[in-house]
């Protein structure tokens, strides 16, 4: 077996050696170039640690543990023969269910899709396999990709590592689970309304939303025309324990693929901000008012920021609150189109999660708005996106909640419609961001209440370089430890 590299170790473990399943992307990569280790030997770690955890958490729906290693040989044979290498090569990682990874099933968590087997990966797939990444497995998500609590009837219910009465967020929950618990340093997921950011929030990690453009993507069957909302909203992104990891799985999804209609080919690193860089603390307590763990963690983060000599400043930004419930005119408006499969062929939690949407959207939009109102809606979407742009120009960044709650007691969505209201208020960031299209981070700070606690953070367009700067500063203050071994 070839030599093991030694790393500087976390505080826990000092003089303890951490398993190859413990190391970072970037150990591994780094470790992987120059020999030390094989990409064979990673992934085997990778596939014990799922062997243990899978079974209790759920969080992947398939492994893919031959073919994986398999892949892994030709990533060595590639680094022997002085081939390029990507910035993921030969580092195991998981796809989503709800895109299409060649000769896998793309089953969105609904059993009438289970033989639906993917052709070619889609854009944002292939961008991985070109960086490197070994698929060792798909990661789970609620049905059809719609609620913020992961569970279907194909692959059955994601357990959150920290406690398994509350959910791993959604819809990328089993990403945020598998990582969190350390079945792999980096997973794929995609965020509409929350489902990167969410995940990462519930269960400690880091997950960044880039910007819309900035991740070729393609959403469906290939051969079917993507929904409008789909174009204009759903990002594809990393989850990851570390903001080095996410840098590196931000540079491996970015790369142009014509499939995409919007995509923008912009550098990743942008040029430096004016100094001293003032950023907008924004709590959004007008909404929904954050509970007492999510208070602290934004007052500690201000704090943590202002130290490093970023100005923090506390401010109002009345948009937010528009856009959030704009989305469900502009989202759930025309997802009403595929409600009738949706009641053929969704489970029991997604029915009624939709039942539960509009239920409350309709105090706000009506019953059944019509095509007037929802043309007005994507004008008054360029309006505010414009109207943050102007206020970006003075705080390029804002700090603000993930969610205004701590993670949600599982089913908490379809428990009552007013507990869904309140749930959806909590959410407001998630779904007001996409609406605008701009890209957050969810950064993990501490752990209260036996659950990880963290905050949020928003750019300008494309300028995801200038949340890893900020975010890297929270992460030196960070102490939620993950890998995680559930103690339950």
């Amino acid at each position: 077996m070839s030599e093991r590299p030694v790393f500087p170790m976390m505080e826990k473990e000092k003089e303890q050696q951490r398993e190859l399943w413990q190391w970072t992307a970037a150990e591994m990569v780094s470790a992987i170039k120059s020999r030390k280790v094989s990409s064979r030997e990673i992934v085997q770690s990778s596939l014990d640690r799922i062997e243990e955890m899978n079974p209790k958490l759920n969080a992947l729906g398939e492994v893919f543990a031959e073919e994986a290693l398999l892949a892994a040989d030709r990533a060595d044979q590639a680094v022997a023969a002085g081939e390029e290498l990507g910035p993921l090569h030969g580092v195991p990682m998981s796809i989503k269910i709800n895109s299409d990874q060649k000769g896998k099933a793309t089953t969105n968590g609904v059993v009438a899709f289970k033989e639906n087997i993917a052709a070619e990966d889609a854009p944002h797939v292939a961008n991985l396999r070109k960086a490197g990444a070994i698929f060792v497995g798909r990661n789970n998500s609620p049905a059809f990709s719609y609620r913020w609590f992961t569970n279907n009837d194909v692959h059955g219910l994601t357990l959150n590592p920290w406690d398994p009465t509350r959910t791993p967020g959604g819809s990328s929950g089993g990403a945020a689970s598998a990582v969190a618990s350390g079945m792999m340093p980096i997973a794929h997921g995609n965020d509409i309304g929350g489902s990167i950011r969410h995940p990462a929030y519930a269960t400690g990690i880091f997950g960044l939303r880039p910007t819309m453009g900035r991740v070729p993507s393609w959403y469906g069957a290939a051969d079917q025309d993507q929904p409008l909302s789909v174009q204009t909203m759903l990002a594809q992104g990393p989850l990851a324990r570390t903001v080095a990891d996410l840098r590196l799985g931000l540079q491996a999804m970015a790369p142009f693929d014509p499939r995409d209609p919007i995509h923008a080919s912009v550098p990743l690193l942008g040029e430096p901000l004016q100094k001293p860089i003032r950023v907008g603390l924004l709590k959004g307590s007008n909404i929904a008012k954050p509970v007492e763990a999510v208070d602290k963690a934004l007052n500690e983060a201000a704090a943590r920021l202002s130290d490093a000599g970023y100005i923090v400043e506390e401010v109002d930004v009345p948009i937010f609150e528009e856009a959030y419930k704009l989305w469900y005119l502009l989202c759930m408006e025309e997802f009403r189109q595929i409600m009738p499969l949706v009641e053929e062929v969704g489970d029991y939690g997604m029915k009624k999660a939709a039942e539960h949407y509009y239920a409350v959207a309709k105090d706000w939009w009506g019953p059944e708005p019509g095509l007037t109102e929802y043309m007005n809606g994507y004008a008054r979407r360029g309006t505010l996106i414009a109207e943050l742009q102007k206020f970006l120009e003075k705080y390029p960044l804002l700090l603000m909640p993930v969610s205004a709650e701590q993670a949600f007691e599982q089913d908490a969505d379809i428990a009552s419609v007013e507990r869904m209201r309140s749930v959806m208020a909590a959410q407001w960031s998630m779904m007001a961001i996409p609406m605008l299209g701009f890209p957050a981070m969810s950064v993990p700070t501490s752990v209260e209440n036996g659950l990880p606690a963290g905050v949020q953070l928003l750019g300008r367009r494309f300028r995801e370089d200038t949340l890893f700067e900020a975010a890297e500063i929270l992460e030196m203050h960070n102490t939620i430890q993950t890998p995680i071994t559930p103690s339950w």
